[in-house]
Parts: C-alpha cells; structure tokens; sequence
C-alpha cells in the first residue's frame, strides 16, 4: 500500500471512526427504546432480550470469519460491503411490522457490522505504520465507543420522545452513506500478505455453541425441558466438537494453544465478564427507570449519563496507565468498582434512593472506563506479532459474547422473578438475583485482574509464544528450534 499524506492518513481514520460510531451508538440508543419497543410490540422481557442478543449473537460468532475474509480479498471491499448491509438492515429495522421481523432484520445489521469494526482497525493498523502514530489513532478509535455511550443515551431519548423508537435506526443511514462514498474515494485497498485459510466447521461449531446456549438461556424460564434440552445438547456437543476438531487443523478458526497463555485467558473470560455487566447492567436499569420509575426516554437518558461520562472520561485515562504501568492497575480498579457498584443494587437496593443509584451508576462508569484498554493489551501480551491479530479478534468476540450471555441470562432471572399483574411491586425483588450475578461478574474482573498480570502469568505468555512461533520466524530471528 503507498505511503498516505498526514491529511489523508486522518481522513482514514475518521471514516473507520464513522463506522464505529453507528455501530456502537445501535446498542446504547436501543437500550433506552426497549419500553417502546415493547409497548408497540408487544413484547416480553423475552422478546425484548432477542431484540439485543440477536445482534449481538451473530456479531461474536462472525467478526473472526470477517477478519480473515477482509485479509484475503480485500480490507476497502469488505468494509464497504459491511457499510452497505449495516445500513440496508437499519433501514429494515426501522420498517419492522412485528417483534419476529425486528429481530430478524436486526441479524441482518450484525453481519453487516461484523464486517466494520475488526476491518476498520486492520485499516488503520495497515494506515498506520508509525508505532506512535498508531498509538495515538487507536486511541482516537477507543475514545469514539466512550462518545458513543455518552450520546447514546441521551440520543435516544430525544429520538424516541420526539419521532419515536423506529427512528432510532434513521440515524445510521445518513452516516452510513456519507462513511461509504468517502471509503469509495479516499480508502486504499489492502490485504494481508499472507491470509488464513478459511475453516467452515469451526465456524458452524462457533454459531452453533453461541446460538443454542443463548436460546436455551432466554427461554429457559418460559418454555417446556422438551423445548429446551434438544438446543442445550447441541450447544455441548458443539463445545466438544471444537476442542477435538480445532487442533487438528494447520490454520484454525480458534488455536487453543492461545489459551496457554495466562493473560490471553485472563483476558478471554474479563471480557466476558465485564461486558456481561455491562449487558444486564444497562437492561435492568432502563427496564427500571422507565417502566418501573415511570420515567419517559429523554429522562432515562439523563440519568444513563450518570454511568456514560464517567466512562468516557475514565477510558482514556486506563490507556495512558496500561502504556506507562501496564494492565494490572485498571483492572484491579475497574474490578473494585463494577463489584461495588453492583453489591450497592444487590444488597442495599440502591435503585429505590436518588443519592445511591446516582452513586452506583456513577461507580460503574468508572469501572467500565477502566476494563476495557486493558482486555485488548493482556490478550496480546507476549505474543508473537503475527498472531496479535488473531488474538485481538478473540477478544473482541469475546466483548460480544459477554454482552449476549449478560443480558440472556440476568433477563431470563428477572422473567422468572417478576409478575405481569404486579410488575412494579415486584420488579426490585426480582432483579435482585441478577445484581448478584453483577456482582461475580465484577469479582471476576478483579481476582483475574489481580491473577492474570503478574510475574508467573507472564511467564505463561512466554512460553506459549515461543510454542507458537513458526520455525522460520525463529530461524530468522537466529533462535534455535
């Protein structure tokens, strides 16, 4: 790829940033639209959980397999591909007669935003070639999802008080056309010099595992054992199936051996854990402001900025300290402060006092700003450059898988908690066990925080990428085999 001017360098990196922005601002405004959307719908907690999960579902199971792809046959062909279904299904969205369709079309989005973010930042890796540049680009890219969550909120309820929910998916069209024609005219294409090859059973054993768990999950508190065994035996065999099928390829879709690694691992299950939270976090408390406070969208986005601006100012404060400390301190942090705030709703019921939901919200935004630099950096930690990437990717898929099971599961423990007929005498008592599934969540983050970036866990990481290191690289390198 030809060396870029500085101007058009940044141009590149605004229109990956644009990508981002749709895509992370579809999650946060959808939040505040869920009581809508359920009034309009007629939706259950239920329907309401697919309306979330479906897309986040199919964006972990397929953002590896649009990586790979977008090395192969092109990153610009991919991206403006991504652009174009993303949009195409907002559009769709926002044209849903039913809950069925809605979600439905929703899955049509997440393809289309698999191919966004992981491309995008192999653009800006590829754009990027300067290690401080990149440096400071990425941390560009990262502020964009903190933006994101501050606006979303309140977006969202400008959106759905004046226009309505369906209008929450206009947004993304104007912004998905301007980011496509600018792509067309002013990204370079690009591809790996050496792409993986593609593996489709590891990828149908991954939608496999991911679907059947969720389903089994969600409805689990409503549907019959016969319903629900046939879709939980096929998650385990899937499971089975990867760790006997996966090693024995050259090139797989998920190399085990990472998981070696202490701080790859650790960072596999913080990144469940902390965007889990995050997921049954943000589904409780819109459900409660607005349907049990009584509260219209604008004014739930209001108190929603109470967790966002914490979160957006604290990020780019836990990448400065992951490049000058390193991983261990944000996390403990973040750890600290998720667990925290989750016990203050488990515990004390803080939703039913002004002064301690603004506390716990505030709590929780500090902590969320603080987990995520660090999730991407102990993920890659010592491992060998051409398996950053891959690394990279598992993480993210990791951050999407988190989100899903969160609200799969806390939204399947209020469903079975909570009583149509009495919903607002019965709500707080019923969310309370899944705060209490927040508060593992948040200790996860901090004892494998604590475990997971120390000495002994980075001796781990050496030794798997010295495993993992290809004989020719070693050869090159002058290291003997």
């Amino acid at each position: 790829m030809p060396e870029l001017s500085h101007r058009r360098r940044l141009l590149v990196l605004a229109i990956c940033c644009m990508s981002l922005l749709i895509v992370s601002l579809d999650n946060t405004v959808l939040n505040v639209a869920l009581p809508s959307m359920q009034r309009e719908l007629h939706a259950s907690v239920a329907g309401l959980q697919w309306t979330i999960d479906a897309y986040t579902l199919v964006l972990a199971s397929l953002l590896m397999l649009a990586g790979s792809t977008a090395d192969r046959i092109g990153r610009k062909r991919v991206f403006m591909a991504g652009l174009i279904v993303f949009s195409v299904g907002s559009l769709l969205c926002s044209l849903a007669p039913n809950l069925e369709l809605l979600v439905v079309f929703r899955m049509v989005q997440a393809v289309g935003g698999s191919m966004l973010n992981p491309v995008a930042m192999s653009i800006i890796t590829n754009t990027f070639t300067d290690a401080r540049e990149r440096a400071r680009a990425i941390g560009a890219w990262g502020a964009v999802v903190g933006i994101s969550m501050a606006a979303g909120p309140l977006v969202g309820g400008l959106l759905v008080e004046s226009v309505g929910w369906r209008s929450i998916f206009w947004v993304n069209l104007p912004v998905g056309l301007a980011a496509l024609l600018l792509t067309l005219r002013f990204v370079p294409e690009s591809r790996a010099p050496k792409a993986r090859r593609p593996d489709p059973v590891g990828q149908l054993l991954v939608i496999a595992l991911f679907g059947c768990l969720t389903y089994t999950i969600i409805e689990a508190p409503d549907a019959s054992a016969a319903r629900i065994v046939p879709f939980a035996v096929v998650a385990f065999a899937a499971l089975l199936g990867l760790f006997w099928y996966e090693p024995r390829r050259a090139e797989p879709l998920i190399d085990l051996r990472f998981f070696r690694s202490a701080p790859f691992s650790g960072a596999t299950v913080i990144a469940i854990s902390a965007f889990a939270a995050l997921g049954g976090f943000l589904f409780l408390s819109t459900l409660y402001l607005q349907n049990v406070r009584g509260l219209d969208a604008l004014h739930a986005g209001l108190w929603m900025l109470a967790l966002a601006a914490p979160t957006m100012l604290c990020a780019p404060l836990s990448g400065r300290l992951v490049g000058n400390r390193g991983p261990r301190l944000p996390l403990l942090v973040a750890g600290c402060a998720m667990t925290a705030s989750a016990v203050l709703f488990a515990a004390f019921e803080a939703e039913t006092s002004n002064t301690t939901l603004l506390v716990g919200y505030v709590l929780f935004g500090i902590g969320f700003g603080f987990v995520n630099a660090p999730i991407t950096n102990t993920a890659v930690s010592g491992m060998p450059r051409a398996q950053a990437g891959v690394a990279a990717a598992v993480a993210s898929t990791s951050r999407q898988l988190g989100q899903t099971l969160g609200v799969a599961v806390v939204g399947a423990v209020l469903a079975s908690g909570v009583t149509a007929s009495a919903y607002r005498q019965t709500f707080v008592s019923a969310a309370r066990p899944g705060w209490w599934i927040l508060v593992a969540c948040g200790a996860a983050v901090l004892i494998l925080g604590a475990l997971t970036t120390g000495r002994w866990a980075r001796r781990t990481a050496e030794r798997t990428a010295d495993r993992l290191e290809s004989p020719e690289v070693r050869e090159a390198s002058g290291v003997s085999a």
